[in-house]
């Protein structure tokens, strides 16, 4: 396969290295002393900054998470796979990690999947801390870890609010949002997600982080299935978590879910379950998400989405985050 002639311009500055393993330099010194100072772990030390080397690099503790974002480049495969090996090289030379301590996937552009991907390979489960917290992650085993980075923020300012309030966390993953609601002091909170896989890793982190699953229980639910069942059993919650995917086309849920369509369903739903003075924040990742407008005529709604994404976070659009009160 000869290179494609609108690529060979992007191919000759990739072999340029020197720019990329700099900028990787430069982040490390500064964003090294910052994570430790904010007591984290798991940081973004590289996100796309240098166009020839679209890339996220993750650290998570000794390891680190590489992730080549799909640009539909053609390059042959034996270039590209050369390619990779320059960049891992680079990195470990900059960080000091080892080979097998770099973790590459490739994020492929979405079309109608399922959120959360097997990659086919099974990983090693460990530990990460953040501001105070312990969390499960594997960096092999689906296409995310286990724990998004970018809403840090968001976790922080839950934890802080969360002091004898009830907490509700819609579409929980693997609960991060309800660990930090738990930790810092919720009388009682409900963790609902459709994915056992999921809830297990959720539980795992419960039992990591001291949580008694008595008081802050964990539910597998279709969530628009849960919304309504609440609302009729009467529950009310002061602070409520949603962060949708973009997009479910699980055989699980009753309906495809699409975000950008059905965004008053899910606000509503949540919304009828808050209580007086409570807040809502709901959020999601799809870039060309629009909110309803007639949503800012019922509700009384503030976007938070620059103070919600992280410091070590260039991406400024990676998600969408607002606050919802009535």
């Amino acid at each position: 396969m000869a290179v494609d002639p609108r690529f060979k311009k992007a191919l000759s500055s990739m072999s340029e290295i020197t720019a990329f393993a700099n900028r990787l330099g430069k982040n490390i010194k500064h964003l090294m002393k910052w994570a430790r100072r904010h007591d984290l772990e798991a940081w973004r030390l590289y996100d796309r900054d240098v166009p020839q080397y679209p890339f996220a690099i993750d650290i998570y503790g000794e390891h680190i998470h590489l992730q080549e974002y799909d640009t539909g480049w053609l390059l042959p495969d034996n270039v590209h796979e050369a390619w990779l090996v320059e960049v891992q090289n680079a990195i470990g030379y900059v960080t000091g990690f080892k080979p097998e301590q770099i973790h590459l996937k490739r994020r492929e552009r979405q079309k109608g999947k399922e959120q959360y991907e097997k990659t086919g390979q099974l990983g090693v489960d460990f530990v990460v801390h953040e501001h105070g917290r312990a969390f499960w992650v594997n960096l092999d085993k689906y296409l995310d870890t286990g724990l998004f980075l970018d809403h840090r923020n968001t976790r922080q300012r839950l934890g802080e609010l969360a002091s004898g309030r009830r907490f509700l966390n819609l579409f929980a993953y693997t609960g991060s949002f309800s660990v930090y609601a738990a930790t810092g002091g919720a009388v009682a909170s409900e963790t609902v997600d459709l994915s056992n896989t999921y809830l297990d890793w959720a539980r795992r982190n419960f039992v990591l982080n001291d949580i008694d699953e008595t008081q802050h229980q964990i539910i597998r639910a279709d969530v628009l299935q849960y919304l309504k069942q609440a609302a009729d059993a009467g529950k009310q919650f002061d602070l409520i978590v949603m962060d949708p995917p973009s997009f479910s086309n699980s055989k699980k849920m009753l309906s495809i879910l699409d975000v950008q369509r059905d965004q008053s369903i899910l606000v509503d739903g949540a919304m009828r379950l808050l209580a007086p003075k409570g807040v809502l924040f709901f959020s999601n990742n799809l870039r060309s998400f629009e909110l309803d407008k007639a949503l800012t005529e019922r509700y009384d709604i503030k976007d938070i989405s620059t103070q919600s994404v992280p410091e070590d976070f260039r991406n400024k659009k990676i998600h969408q985050c607002w606050e919802i009160r009535a």
